[in-house]
């Protein structure tokens, strides 16, 4: 019998359809949550996951009084979600492309482009992975970003899997689109702020680190650079790497459909540790007095290349160190190929005949073996000598003498003979000794990490008959600009060869002093007395009569050496080609600074067609001592303290 609608078998299959619902959708649930669980899991693990690192803050490289050498600084990277951009914001872009220093049209064209060309789509992939190779150029996620820690601070960001999306979401006759496109890398936190305050969807940004040099060439064979990955490649920025870079830290976290963080499903967050900040013994105002005389040196007489170095004797710790050629630190990736060669320390890296400013190898040697004295004199005016039962022919003078050189006379007035004299007074062996215990012919261990050349200092056995008389006189012996430097610093500190250093003290993030470096203890090569006497010896330098009177200060004892090398071109020694030098401190009797002055090829004929150090290094030597004399507030010496010769009463060296 019917009963309208309500029949019963349609009510038989009603129910078998529904209990068959049922059954399919249990069926369906024991197969997610029982037999493929662990496979889902795992997918929605993946791409519920989020990890955002938080990258760490290189340490701040400082001079001795603690200004910023190399600093970091915070920066956005900005970027846009052209899938999210609302209509009603299109009034603002002018705004936006005003604040983030975009053209307009530009700004418009990266908005407005939507979706990136299938068959572009896998070279923009390799495009992407290796511009994240050079430092990050276009994914938010593949940055080494730090993660904002309120939502005021950044807004909404592409994860690391956009890219899987992409894919998922294009389809084939659009293309891919895009989630994410680059605006700029250096937007800065006050910009930042101005970009957030328009509330332009779609656009968003991270906090990245970037080194930066304010004094751009300053000091930048010392200090060194980071590349755009924030790898160190030179200077204290390498060799101080490990206190610098710090440890960077993380969050690991979930996402939800909007890719945002889920808060309440942090599971980990690993906070970053700041690097250390490493003080120098660098001092910028005496850097700056340096990097302003090399540019004047460049300017009048066009050299090759030319090195200042200026140091404290007592301590070693180095107060200035610059070359010519330089860089930029800030655009050392601007440089060309042929360009390169200006990030080379040349202070350490070349080598060049010192030419007399070694003599003082020779004369401290001879004292310390107590072999002379002072007043003891040689004939300088023959062309010849015995030695070891050999005629030796002896180099030339500049000027023909009518009497027999004193030992003080041989240093004034730099007498090749003279020198070659007091070196055979030693003998081959003796004087080999002085000139390695003097640093020659290896390493100064500077820390720099950059590459340090030994020099070359052949040993006596090596030796044809004239090398006796030609090493005293600073030819058949290369050093390096540093180790003349070092080796002057012997007479100096009172005869203690003081390694030279440039490291003071490393802080870590608030302050506290983590390492502290007093100096190195130093080698004693020569006696104190002996070290006051050559100190006398040296003045002589610069007295009349001397080789560089003009180097003189007034009220000030100046006590140094000038050096002028001919320079082996094709095998031969040139006539027009030379090395000039003048490396000295003051005062002599209480050395508070030496300063070292080396330039090379300079273009400019002189007299006798020769660039003497006398003209062409001395004056530099003069001009900034003048001024380290005031910034360093370098008192005279009394009469009494310069008559007594007491070259250590106050200097703390022992």
């Amino acid at each position: 019998m019917s009963k309208g609608f309500a029949s019963n078998s349609r009510q038989l299959i009603l129910a078998t359809f529904v209990l068959l619902s049922f059954a399919g959708v249990g069926a369906r649930l024991v197969w997610l949550h029982v037999i493929d669980r662990d496979s889902l899991l795992g997918f929605v693990s993946k791409a519920r996951f989020k990890i955002d690192p938080i990258p760490a803050r290189r340490g701040d490289i400082l001079d001795t009084n603690g200004a910023k050498l190399a600093t970091s600084r915070s920066l956005i990277i900005l970027g846009v979600d052209p899938q999210i951009l609302r209509k009603e914001d299109e009034a603002k872009w002018p705004r936006l492309a005003s604040l983030i220093g975009l053209p307009l049209a530009e700004l418009t064209k990266i908005f407005n482009t939507k979706n990136r060309p299938l068959d572009s789509a896998a070279a923009s992939r390799r495009s992407d992975a290796e511009s994240n190779q050079r430092g990050g150029e276009t994914g938010p996620l593949k940055f080494d970003l730090m993660a904002a820690t309120t939502k005021a601070d950044v807004l909404p960001q592409a994860d690391a899997d956009d890219e899987a999306e992409e894919e998922t979401n294009g389809d084939s006759s659009g293309g891919r689109p895009i989630r994410w496109a680059k605006l700029s890398d250096t937007i800065t936190e006050s910009t930042f702020a101005a970009i957030n305050a328009l509330g332009v969807k779609g656009v968003y940004g991270k906090r990245v680190y970037r080194r930066a040099y304010p004094n751009n060439a300053l000091a930048a064979h010392i200090i060194g650079y980071v590349d755009r990955e924030e790898r160190a490649v030179t200077g204290i920025e390498r060799y101080a790497d490990s206190y610098l870079h710090g440890h960077n830290g993380w969050i690991e976290s979930e996402k939800d459909g909007k890719r945002e963080e889920l808060a309440q499903f942090r599971s980990r967050e690993v906070p970053a540790s700041d690097g250390y900040s490493v003080k120098l013994s660098i001092d910028a105002v005496v850097q700056q007095i340096v990097d302003e005389e090399l540019a004047a040196i460049a300017a009048k007489f066009a050299p090759e290349k030319a090195t200042i170095i200026v140091s404290d004797p007592r301590t070693g710790f180095i107060l200035a160190l610059g070359n010519y050629p330089s860089f930029d630190l800030n655009r050392y990736n601007l440089l060309s190929k042929e360009e390169e060669g200006r990030m080379r320390n040349i202070a350490l890296a070349d080598m060049y005949e010192p030419g007399s400013v070694f003599k003082i190898v020779a004369a401290a040697g001879a004292m310390n073996e107590r072999l002379v004295t002072a007043q003891t004199t040689f004939d300088c005016s023959r062309p010849t000598v015995d030695y070891k039962g050999r005629t030796r022919s002896l180099p030339k003078d500049d000027h023909t003498y009518d009497h027999r050189l004193s030992v003080a006379e041989i240093v004034a007035r730099s007498s090749n003979k003279g020198a070659a004299h007091l070196a055979m007074a030693m003998g081959d062996e003796r004087f080999y000794n002085y000139a390695r215990a003097f640093g020659f012919g290896r390493t100064t261990g500077f820390p720099n990490l950059g590459i340090e050349t030994p020099g070359m200092l052949a040993a006596p056995k090596n030796w044809d008959g004239l090398t006796i008389t030609r090493i005293p006189m600073g030819h058949a012996v290369a050093a390096t600009p540093l180790q003349m430097h070092q080796a002057m610093c012997v007479i100096a500190s009172g005869g203690l060869l003081i390694k030279p250093s440039v490291i003071r003290q490393v802080t870590d993030a608030a302050g506290e002093i983590v390492f502290r470096f007093e100096g190195r203890v130093g080698e004693r090569v020569i006696s104190e007395q002996v070290a006051r006497e050559v100190a006398r010896l040296l003045q002589g330098v610069v007295a009349k009569g001397g080789t560089a009177p003009d180097a003189a200060i007034k009220d000030y004892e100046v006590a140094g050496k000038t050096g002028t090398t001919q320079k082996i071109i094709n095998g031969v020694y040139s006539n027009q080609a030379h090395v000039a030098s003048f490396v000295g401190f003051l005062p002599a009797s209480r050395p508070q600074v030496a300063i070292s002055v080396i330039v090379d090829g300079a273009k400019l004929n002189l007299t006798r067609g020769a660039a003497y150090g006398s003209k062409i290094a001395a004056p530099s030597f003069t001009l900034i001592a003048e001024k380290l004399i005031r910034h360093l507030d370098i008192k005279p010496v009394a009469p009494s303290v310069a008559a007594s010769g007491s070259l250590l009463a106050t200097n703390g060296v022992r």
